[in-house]
């Protein structure tokens, strides 16, 4: 439980470890007083405590590569938190995936372009499918959406494999840019569907 966190036992700063949520990857250690803890709370993004800066930081601010919360959890002597994110772009200042020089890579594909269909939304490319779409915005998208549930509905009654698994990743890839479009991820339709089957 948070409001048993024992800042006084750290110093001010407890250190906080960030995971992948997706990936479960360890990207960063940093670390957080009161004030960063609370504004993170409050804004849904990664907020430390800078010993450098001597000031509150608040991760992506000058880069844009928030981490938006999806948990924080202490540990069991209430000294250390674990906080699982959805990182928007790389982690690290070197341009690294993680601070530890790894790749953050999932089981998933799908999660790997979840992350790039939202870096063309965040920094739209000329010349990108994905970006057009954007550009053209929540009506053009969800019209595309519809249109591919059509064509894979055609398609799976006849016996063409591989026209209907085409459609099928149509279907799949315009449904995770609406998602995008609507500042929604996968884990939300994850966490709708565990609820669901609990």
């Amino acid at each position: 439980m948070l409001q048993n966190l024992d800042f006084k036992k750290v110093n001010g700063l407890m250190p906080c470890i960030v995971q992948d949520d997706a990936t479960q990857k360890v990207l960063m250690l940093g670390y957080m007083n009161e004030a960063a803890l609370e504004k993170t709370q409050t804004e849904g993004k990664v907020t430390f405590f800078s010993r450098t800066k001597n000031r509150l930081w608040t991760k992506g601010e000058t880069s844009g590569n928030f981490l938006n919360v999806k948990s924080i959890k202490a540990d069991c002597d209430n000294d250390t938190l674990l906080i699982k994110v959805n990182p928007v772009g790389v982690v690290c200042h070197t341009g690294a995936d993680t601070c530890f020089e790894e790749t953050n890579e999932g089981d998933s594909f799908l999660f790997d372009l979840e992350k790039v269909i939202q870096d063309r939304k965040d920094n739209p490319s000329e010349g990108s499918y994905t970006s057009s779409l954007f550009q053209k915005g929540i009506n053009k998208i969800a019209q595309k959406v519809g249109e591919e549930a059509v064509e894979i509905v055609i398609e799976a009654k006849d016996e063409n494999d591989d026209l209907f698994l085409g459609e099928a990743a149509d279907l799949m890839y315009h449904y995770l840019v609406l998602l995008a479009a609507k500042n929604k991820s996968l884990d939300d339709v994850i966490d709708v569907l565990k609820e669901r089957h609990a």
